[in-house]
């Protein structure tokens, strides 16, 4: 059986190996030039297809930072929404409540409290132009869709400084709307968020907590957090944290009581007495105005 001669790796001799003798070349450093020619081709090649990939599939999109104070940062890591209260029914479109709301009227308290947790304001925005208390495209979008007149935002900070929380509450044209954007935001969250008002005093870190409140055409959102961006620990209680910063809630519950009037019989209220603390010095913010006070009790945050 004849063996077949074994092809040598070497380039085979001809014009490219003379002009390299010319040169100067020997075999071995024309061996050496050739491959590296060769190699070359190869990384080349593989350049080639790699811009090509990206060109056809883009780039993916830069991930939002998870830290508040500008625009585009700030995402909470989980989300719920809640329906609205029966006894909120009054209050179910800007028809029998059409008052706008103010700054003073939801954030004139300077403290909220709830169990253990009192948070003090640092700084509270009322918007005219709901997009601009938000960030991302499509949430401007489902306020536009939902006939969003106002947007106006409270932050909050513990005494220590441990804790952030802001309070947003936007003016909706009715409950149908209301509840359509809660549902929206369950996905939308993950994208795009509410603008955290500035203050040098406490700022949303990477890790934070949010629940938005159908509370008739308003909804209201409520986000906590650690200043230090921390998740919560066995010490850190974001419930009551929560349920502190929804203190604001009551200006809403007076709305009730100024378009349905006092409750027939005052000896039975529709839910505990109220119990947010008295109005103090007014925020700062445009078109603050004293606020409605009470004139019966009230149904507590949930």
């Amino acid at each position: 059986m004849t063996k077949r001669k074994r092809r040598s790796s070497a380039p085979a001799p001809g014009r490219t190996g003379a002009a390299l003798t010319e040169l100067g070349l020997d075999d071995r450093k024309q061996r050496v030039f050739v491959w590296s020619v060769v190699g070359a081709g190869v990384l080349a090649i593989a350049l080639v297809l790699t811009l090509t990939i990206n060109a056809i599939g883009g780039a993916p999109p830069p991930a939002a930072q998870a830290a508040g104070g500008v625009v585009g940062e700030g995402l909470p890591a989980s989300f719920q929404s809640w329906p609205t209260l029966k006894e909120l029914a009054p209050v179910r479109d800007r028809k029998a409540d059409s008052a706008p709301l103010t700054a003073q009227e939801v954030f004139g308290a300077r403290t909220l409290a709830a169990g253990k947790v009192t948070l003090r304001r640092l700084a509270s925005r009322l918007d005219q132009s709901c997009a601009g208390a938000v960030w991302g495209a499509d949430l401007a979008d489902a306020l536009a869709e939902a006939g969003c007149t106002q947007a106006v935002r409270g932050l909050y900070t513990t005494a220590d400084g441990a804790y952030v929380a802001q309070y947003t509450l936007f003016n909706l044209a009715d409950v149908a709307a209301a509840d359509s954007l809660a549902k929206s935001l369950t996905s939308l969250y993950r994208g795009a968020w509410v603008q955290p008002l500035d203050s040098p005093r406490a700022r949303f870190g990477a890790y934070s907590e949010a629940n938005a409140y159908v509370l008739g055409h308003y909804l209201g959102v409520a986000w906590v957090g650690r200043t230090d961006g921390a998740e919560p620990g066995e010490r850190d209680d974001f419930i009551m944290l929560g349920l502190a910063v929804r203190e604001a809630e009551k200006a809403v519950f007076r709305r009730v009581v100024k378009v349905a009037g006092v409750p027939s019989d005052p000896t039975q209220p529709p839910g505990p007495a109220d119990t947010a603390q008295p109005s103090e010095a007014p925020p700062t913010d445009p078109g603050a105005t004293t606020s409605v006070q009470p004139s019966a009790s009230l149904p507590a945050a949930r």
